[in-house]
């Protein structure tokens, strides 16, 4: 009886100071645990997580396979109306302000000092894509004309600068002459095709009387070719009457819109978004001018305080 009531009683190990304890919980090699599990126990451990991590995997990657099937590597899934930038295309300008100036929309430069490269330079970076097209879509681009429309798809019309003077970089865009260019262009929607004013009778009431004489003229000039109005229109004027005094007459090249060949944009390889040159001839020296651009089409609602289908900017020659 003594001896069984003996065994009944917890015997405290053996007190090992902090080091032993640590080296034992590393290896012990009575049980032949490691960092306290037995190598077996570690196996189905390991096994258990990589099975787990393996499955989960496996579950995700289905998922994105499934996800990547509703989805057009060449085509936005919301378009026009149904996406966030909608169906109205807006005007951008060329050049813009410095970075550090984000919010203006002031061209300024002195004659006197040649302090214009800052903008030159500017039009340099945006237009060397039109200068310089990457040599391996030269097979998709093709010379467009409203008679002579892409052959397919896949084709794009080219964009061709090299004879818009005085527009040109050899003659730094005339800005030493106190005579500048502005380049304007649409900003791209995928699918997006105009709705053109190509019918004389029914030009709107806020359109400019200079354009609707353009209209109108280029529909006299060209009357068995009737193509040539399929074309987003392009104003430019004055915003205020001091303006309208100060801007002096202006030119468009090579023409006053964006022909409605380049239309529609579908994510096409090697597209250009289709550009002109606004050649203010003599705007007014030492006066701020205020000038708005708009875009017309029959699909392009103009918001002066949103920009929609127009731009404002200011041009300052001193």
């Amino acid at each position: 009886m003594a001896d069984k009531a003996k065994e009944e009683f917890y015997t405290r190990p053996a007190k090992v100071g902090n080091w032993a304890a640590f080296t034992t919980f590393l290896w012990n090699s009575e049980t032949g645990q490691f960092l306290g599990r037995t190598f077996s126990s570690w196996a189905k451990i390991l096994l258990f997580y990589v099975c787990f991590y393996a499955c989960l995997m496996g579950f995700f990657s289905a998922l994105l396979a499934l996800f990547f099937q509703t989805l057009d590597f060449r085509a936005p899934k919301w378009q026009l109306k149904s996406s966030l930038i909608g169906d109205n295309p807006g005007l951008g300008f060329r050049p813009m302000p410095p970075e550090s100036h984000v919010e203006s929309t002031l061209i300024w430069y002195k004659i006197s000092d040649n302090n214009y490269a800052t903008w030159t330079t500017k039009l340099d970076d945006f237009l060397k894509p039109y200068r310089e097209p990457d040599s391996q879509f030269e097979a998709l681009k093709q010379n467009c004309d409203y008679n002579d429309t892409p052959d397919s798809p896949d084709k794009v019309c080219k964009v061709d600068i090299s004879s818009w003077s005085p527009c040109v970089k050899e003659n730094n865009y005339n800005y030493h002459n106190a005579a500048p260019c502005i380049f304007l262009k649409l900003n791209k929607i995928f699918g997006w095709m105009p709705e053109f004013y190509n019918d004389t009778e029914k030009l709107p009431e806020n359109m400019p009387t200079d354009l609707k004489n353009h209209i109108k003229a280029e529909k006299s000039s060209h009357a068995t070719e009737l193509s040539r109005l399929n074309t987003v229109w392009v104003s430019c004027e004055g915003e205020n009457p001091a303006d309208v005094e100060n801007i002096g007459s202006i030119q468009y090249i090579p023409r006053r819109g964006f022909p409605g060949y380049y239309f529609p944009y579908k994510n096409q390889e090697g597209y250009l978004s289709p550009i002109i040159a606004i050649w203010f001839e003599k705007p007014t020296s030492g006066v701020l001018i205020n000038i708005e651009c708009k875009a017309w089409a029959h699909n392009i609602a103009h918001d002066r305080a949103e920009r929609r289908g127009s731009v404002h900017f200011e041009l300052m020659i001193d």
